[in-house]
């Protein structure tokens, strides 16, 4: 296994395995706590990342010939593409390998599990305060960016392994790129997550000089928000001031839209010329620029936390240091068809092989290293 070493700290990187199915299955069960959702759901309806991510994964590593149990607020047991899904009451007693998904709380979801990961999007400042009820697992640390390690003391007693996120198949099927008539960007951050910058830049800035370009801004929270005041229903207070900021953008092409299932995001992905990415610190993964690359969409991208990884800088996008190359690589890629046709066929070329069924051959070998926990 190669070893690297960023910003003084030492990741253990697995190699990259492909799909082969394993000969000696084992019981593995993945736990979660968030929302509703089971395996058919990234595929019917909008989901978060994360939640894509553990349903993605776990059928993987059905695949892969395991006997997998997803325990989360499931609504219905359900087997899904091998997996079975159930709510917490159905939580077995016993696994071999238990995946903990974001929470370390979760570790001790299973009484008795020979081996425990916890899975996580966290930065490495939160893992650290976690640090004593992770160490109190003998869990592995599961990381999905370089980033994440970083306030992280690595140690024998918490081991860490990088495991690249899949892309789904939905965003590598071979169906062409079918641009919008209106010069199209497309954002999918987080609301909190320098939207509002980047509205004041499309407004005064990029569409001034693109009179017909149109900016999506897909969210489901505003969305929601934009829909409660059309109805005099409440808004959330956080989310006022940006409803309104995006009203007054309206005349600059700016249109909130609902995000979609996974082959209505593909169709989003395909129609655009640029996915503009402000990024956060504390955003360690950067979940739809892994969707949005494998459709051939180029990103600008701030070089914050882990999107940074999501992109092959000057191939499939750029990493920008400041608002003032944000615009100008955006205008650039809505108006030169050469800059824009070159990254898209990189970012296809470079940047769909990354399966669900490559990751899970790399939990793969997590799960069968090193001696029992």
């Amino acid at each position: 296994m190669e070893v690297i070493q960023a910003r003084g700290l030492l990741v253990q990187l697995l190699p990259e395995c492909g799909p082969p199915l394993i000969t000696i299955p084992m019981h593995i069960t993945l736990v979660d706590d968030s929302i509703p959702f089971d395996g058919y759901s990234p595929g019917n309806r909008p989901l978060g990342g994360a939640e894509k991510a553990f349903a993605s994964l776990a059928a993987a590593l059905a695949r892969r010939g395991h006997e997998v149990h997803a325990c989360n607020r499931a609504r219905f047991p359900l087997t899904i593409e091998g997996v079975s899904w159930d709510g917490w009451d159905k939580l077995p007693s016993q696994t071999d390998a238990l995946i903990a998904w974001r929470k370390p709380a979760l570790l001790g979801a299973v009484r008795m599990a020979s081996k425990r990961f916890l899975w996580t999007t966290a930065t490495g400042a939160q893992l650290q305060a976690a640090r004593k009820g992770i160490e109190s697992y003998s869990a592995t640390l599961i990381i999905n960016s370089v980033p994440q390690i970083e306030g992280l003391k690595i140690t024998e007693a918490m081991p860490v392994r990088l495991v690249v996120p899949g892309v789904r198949a939905e965003f590598v099927a071979d169906l062409p790129t079918q641009l919008s008539e209106r010069p199209t960007a497309v954002v999918t951050s987080h609301p909190s997550h320098g939207l509002s910058k980047l509205l004041v830049l499309w407004k005064e800035q990029i569409q001034p000089q693109l009179p017909n370009a149109r900016l999506l801004v897909v969210s489901a929270s505003l969305d929601k928000a934009q829909r409660n005041a059309e109805m005099s229903l409440e808004v959330p207070e956080a989310l006022v001031p940006l409803l309104a900021q995006i009203k007054l953008a309206e005349d600059a092409g700016v249109q909130v839209v609902p995000p979609r299932g996974d082959a209505g995001m593909a169709e989003i992905y395909r129609s655009a010329r640029v996915h503009l990415y402000p990024g956060h610190a504390e955003d360690m993964v950067g979940w739809t620029l892994l969707d949005s690359q494998a459709c051939g969409l180029p990103a600008v991208v701030k070089n914050l936390g882990g999107a940074k990884e999501r992109i092959r800088d000057g191939q499939t996008g750029q990493l920008v240091p400041d608002d003032a190359a944000m615009v100008n690589l955006t205008v650039r890629l809505l108006t030169d068809d050469d800059t824009f046709w070159g990254m898209s066929r990189d970012a296809r070329l470079l940047q769909r092989e990354r399966s669900w069924d490559v990751a899970a051959a790399e939990f793969d070998a997590l799960l069968r290293a090193g001696d029992k926990k």
